[in-house]
């Protein structure tokens, strides 16, 4: 399957999956409150409302223009621009040995909520909630205004003030039974915390990943994760009922901050992910401008608060979806291999945001999916990154790896290189001083590879001199080392204790091993291998501590013993009785 297959089908498959889940949960709201649970009735559309365009107006000013009431008919959002909208309810006969509240939804949406039951004896029984009040300070703290009915007096009408700005606000109303707000409570307490505890368990992940690969990807991501999260705190009211509670000015402020701040963070994310600077250096400080803008546009939002800031939000936030995008599909294009994942992987998020953007916008009402659409989008979008971030970061450490093999490898056989085998020996040798043994060099040529060469070309030279490679690998062990010094000539550092019977035996499977069949090469050509061996240490030679010239007046000599032994084409091994004398170094 290609790339682009790959991608089409995981692109089908997520956005059928997401659809799937929306068509449910709108269907599963949409269901008449015959068929809801009789403890949960929404009675948004039973309510009668007034917009007080003063603001100012009192319970016994709205309750004598009662008159001027208006039937709530359909779902709508009021932007009120300094009003304050009243809301009248009639409630049902209720159960009374139930507990009953009025629950309001979107709680991150309502700047003050007044709850207003007439007593007999007391006048009208005030209760206040809303994001402009600490948490701690609501007649009953809640993730969202919750507000308790006096069922002991006489049923009658009750009535809720409303107050909101920049955003419209969509009220939506339910009437509920202790029982099932407790039930409520339950679970979105279980499904919030095991979001949040999923997304900090990623948060980790990442930040190993990021030290482990040094990959500022991985910072990004992982400030891209937390601004989620505290977006997902402040969105859905668990910040200012766990988090917050005794601060006002946070619980008001903290959802745009976090919102600007996801979207600063994701447009960075993307950028790095992207490498953007590699393909365009304009398109990069264009976008690396915009995030910045993201992440300092909070100071003018919350200091003019106005309609206009807040439409500027929204379009930031559009647009950002839209460039998120934009940059994965262009860059991917442009051959990088992950930044088409990455678009798909943003998928959730980005089917999920129309929901709270186009709630913002007031055009939808408060809703299920506006509360919990991105949140279930971001759920399924943070692994995804995570995982494609992974075989990213994985690639690329693959890819710099074998770019420093090469530093210290022999590229057509990836054997070590003569540098490393000078240290080894070096090595080597004081081990064997200190231990009073010795350790063996082997000087090993491909004595017919010019044969090889003419009869079946270039090609199946090289091939023969990777066959050669790999047989001496297999004959030593691994604390051994192989490396070919030569175009033909490979040297074998045979680590000790060593006597000379035992290069013997070395010697004999070297032979051996070239001379086997194998389906890589021509049958009647075996590999014929050529060699000199000798142990170390010698007092006569004493290796010098910072230079590797020892060593290479010692392979040196060995390059002469196996000229001279070319000479005798009966003869295919020799081995040295002793280390030949030579000066130390230093000493012409």
């Amino acid at each position: 399957m290609t790339r682009s297959s790959a991608q089409a089908s995981f692109a089908r498959w997520m956005i059928s999956l997401l659809l799937v889940g929306l068509c449910w949960t709108s269907q599963a709201k949409a269901q008449p409150d015959t068929q809801a649970s009789p403890g949960l009735r929404d009675i948004t559309l039973q309510s009668r409302f007034l917009l007080d365009s003063t603001g100012e107006q009192s319970i016994d000013d709205v309750v004598a223009n009662e008159a001027a009431l208006e039937p709530l008919t359909s779902a709508r959002a009021f932007q009120l621009h300094g009003a304050a909208l009243w809301m009248r309810f009639e409630l049902p006969e209720l159960d009374p040995a139930q507990r009953w509240y009025l629950m309001l939804d979107g709680g991150a949406f309502t700047d003050r909520a007044h709850f207003y039951q007439t007593d007999p004896t007391a006048g009208w029984r005030e209760q206040v909630a809303g994001d402009h009040l600490p948490v701690a300070e609501w007649t009953i703290p809640d993730r969202s205004p919750v507000f308790a009915i006096d069922t002991t007096q006489p049923t009658g009408p009750v009535w809720l003030r409303l107050t909101n700005e920049p955003s419209p606000l969509s009220p939506r109303v339910y009437l509920i039974a202790e029982d099932e707000l407790q039930n409520k409570r339950v679970w979105t307490y279980l499904m919030i915390g095991g979001y949040l505890g999923f997304g900090l368990l990623v948060m980790f992940i990442g930040w190993v990943h990021a030290r482990l690969y040094a990959d500022r990807s991985f910072v990004a991501y992982v400030i891209y994760v937390a601004c989620m999260l505290g977006f997902q705190v402040a969105f859905t009211g668990m910040g200012g009922f766990f988090f917050w509670p005794n601060s006002a000015w946070w619980n008001n402020a903290a959802a745009p901050i976090f919102m600007l701040w996801l979207t600063a963070s994701g447009i960075w994310f993307v950028r790095e992910v992207c490498a953007v600077s590699r393909y365009h250096r304009k398109v990069d400080r264009a976008v690396l401008a915009w995030s910045a803008f993201g992440f300092l546009f909070p100071i003018p939002y919350l200091l003019i608060n106005t309609p206009a800031m807040f439409t500027i939000l929204n379009i930031y936030g559009l647009l950002s979806v839209l460039l998120s995008f934009s940059l994965c599909i262009w860059t991917w294009r442009l051959g990088e291999k992950y930044a088409g994942w990455m678009a798909l992987g943003f998928l959730p998020v980005h089917l999920g945001y129309p929901f709270p953007a186009l709630r913002a916008a007031g055009v939808l009402p408060d809703s299920w999916a506006t509360q919990y659409a991105v949140l279930i989008g971001s759920a399924i979008e943070i692994p995804l990154l995570l995982y494609i971030l992974h075989r990213r970061a994985k690639e690329y450490n693959e890819n710099r790896a074998r770019m420093r093999a090469l530093d210290s490898a022999d590229p057509l056989t990836g054997l070590t290189i003569a540098p490393v085998l000078y240290l080894r020996m070096r090595d080597a040798v004081r081990r064997a001083r200190r231990y009073g043994h010795h350790c063996g060099v082997f000087l090993v040529e491909l004595s017919n590879h010019a044969e090889i060469v003419n009869k079946e070309g270039r090609e199946t030279g090289d091939r023969a001199l990777v066959v050669a490679a790999s047989r001496l690998s297999r004959v030593v062990r691994e604390v051994d080392t192989v490396c070919r010094i030569s175009n033909t000539r490979f040297a074998v550092l045979v680590e000790g204790p060593l006597r000379q019977a035992t290069l013997k035996v070395i010697a004999q499977h070297i032979v051996a091993k070239g001379l086997e069949q194998g389906p890589t090469l021509p049958a009647d050509l075996p590999l014929r291998f050529r060699m000199v061996s000798a142990l170390l240490p010698s007092e006569e030679i004493p290796f010098a501590e910072d230079e590797d010239r020892d060593e290479r007046r010692f392979l040196g000599h060995l390059h002469k013993e196996l000229d001279r032994l070319a000479e005798d084409p009966k003869k295919n091994v020799l081995h040295l009785p002793f280390v030949p004398s030579m000066p130390p170094a230093g000493v012409a």
